[in-house]
């Protein structure tokens, strides 16, 4: 069964600056995307979404433009985002200008839980509706009922998708209050929820075993139609790599059926990032 890949990152040392890299040593390099689907082909990746690496805010608007054009594979691409600044407004009308923007994202899972609850935040955020742009919330699991809940209920008519499953602590087996800030996340119909970067999560010999629970906590809360799969590669490789996080999860879908593996591995991304 092939793959739609909507989480996947490029790093171009040569174009952009990524300054978050210089503390993770292991995958500050070239990924490219002729790499990538060296690798993901093989895998029955057929496509895939780029999401923004978090590039100098100067090199936000260049990083889009060339994502969005960087291969013929690469279908669309979650672009960099400040919605805290009064010119947001103004870069939804450039990203709408350049073509091939599914989404935003703006990481919070590095900043205070504050940026993310002014008035202007939500706002701005509320326009993404009008350009029909989905919002990848990308935070901690502690961060998920006082970050991510009033943020999706402040914006009903934007198109949530919430990274790697709200960032579980697997390695720590902090499952409960995850798993009861799931459920209820869950109940908001605007939300959808991305299976990715579990793997890297899970410490140094991570498991399918370990990732089970919250694999099946995820889908069983927010059902077959509101989920995707990611890689998060390169990310993926600080435990794994793509091969064994693909492997993986076709261990724990093993028991779906045929229509349910579908819907989380490609279809559902075709309809929630509105992908050609």
């Amino acid at each position: 069964m092939t793959i739609i890949d909507t989480h996947l990152h490029l790093i171009y040392l040569k174009k952009f600056a990524y300054p978050w890299l210089d503390s993770v040593p292991s995958i500050n390099r070239q990924f490219t995307a002729e790499s990538y689907f060296a690798e993901a082909e093989k895998l029955g990746i057929e496509a895939a979404l780029h999401i923004e690496v978090d590039v100098a805010e100067d090199q936000i608007e260049a990083e889009t433009r060339f994502m969005t054009r960087v291969h013929p594979k690469v279908i669309g691409a979650v672009a960099s985002g400040r919605p805290e600044n009064a010119d947001f407004a103004e870069w939804l009308e450039v990203a709408n200008i350049v073509g091939g923007v599914k989404g935003l994202r703006r990481i919070l899972h590095t900043m205070p839980n504050e940026l993310s609850h002014t008035p202007l935040f939500a706002e701005n955020i509320r326009r993404l509706a009008d350009h029909d742009l989905a919002f990848d919330l990308c935070i901690r699991a502690d961060q998920l009922l006082a970050v991510g809940k009033p943020l999706v209920e402040k914006c009903p008519k934007v198109q949530f998708v919430l990274d790697h499953c709200g960032i579980p602590d697997i390695a720590s087996g902090k499952f409960e209050s995850w798993r009861d800030a799931i459920t209820e996340l869950a109940r908001l119909p605007n939300l959808a929820c991305k299976v990715s970067g579990l793997i890297a999560y899970g410490g140094p010999n991570p498991t399918a075993a370990m990732l089970k629970p919250y694999v099946e906590h995820a889908i069983s809360s927010f059902g077959w139609d509101r989920v995707v799969w990611g890689s998060d590669h390169p990310v993926c490789r600080l435990t794994a790599n793509l091969a064994t996080w693909v492997a993986t999860t076709h261990d724990l879908i093993a028991g779906a059926s045929a229509d349910e593996k579908s819907q989380l591995l490609r279809e559902n991304a075709r309809r929630i990032y509105r992908l050609n």
